[in-house]
Order: structure tokens, then sequence, then C-alpha cells
């Protein structure tokens, strides 16, 4: 069943929902704060390193990752919470495997920053 708004009025109502999505992002997930302050430090840094496009868009974009997968496991996160606070071992996995896709977003960061500027 298609929702009742479509064209132009669906694509504003989307950017809504995002900037509503990144607002409770900043306000309640410290993380992600965290890494948006480590991206504004460094992706004006990797635009400055990068000797071509290529490169800056791969230092840029990785910082840019981060921050897109930090998204998704606070996503994860709250649905998890709205179903229970008790715990479940199906819960912890879910969590677990969210903090681990940050954590090889990060390191995915180091990796390509790494390769392009030790080169």
């Amino acid at each position: 069943m298609a929702g009742k708004n479509t064209g132009f009025t669906r694509i504003f109502c989307a950017i809504g929902y995002s900037m509503k999505g990144l607002k409770a992002a900043y306000i309640h997930e410290a993380a992600f704060r965290q890494e948006l302050a480590l991206c504004v430090i460094l992706a004006p840094l990797g635009a400055w390193l990068g000797n071509n496009g290529v490169e800056r868009a791969l230092l840029i974009g990785s910082l840019i990752l981060v921050l897109i997968v930090e998204l998704i496991n606070s996503a994860i996160e709250a649905a998890v919470d709205r179903y229970g606070t008790g715990h479940h071992t199906l819960s912890g996995q879910a969590k677990d495997l969210g903090s681990a896709a940050v954590m090889v977003s990060i390191l995915n960061v180091i990796m390509v920053w790494a390769l392009i500027l030790l080169n």
C-alpha cells in the first residue's frame, strides 16, 4: 500500500525525517558526536592531503562511512531497547554485531588513510 505523499512532497518529508534522525543521533548518541567531531577535523585534512579526486574521495568517504554505520548501529540499539530492556541472547548479539560493524568501519578508516598517506 502506497503512502499518501508522492513526488516532491515525499522527498521533502523524507528529508525532514532524515534531519530528525540526525538531530536525535547528535543529542542522544555520544559516540556519534565524537565520530562527527573527528570527521569535521579529518575531512578537510583528507581533502588537503589527497593527491587527486580518488584519494580525496577515499579519505573523506571512509570517514562518512563511520557516521553511516554508527547511525545504523544506533537504530539497532533503539529498536532492541524498545522491545525490552531485559537480557536476551539475541538482543545482546544484535547490539554486539552493530558495535562490531562500527569497529570494522573505523578499522577501514585507518587502513585507507595509512595506505594513501604512507604510499
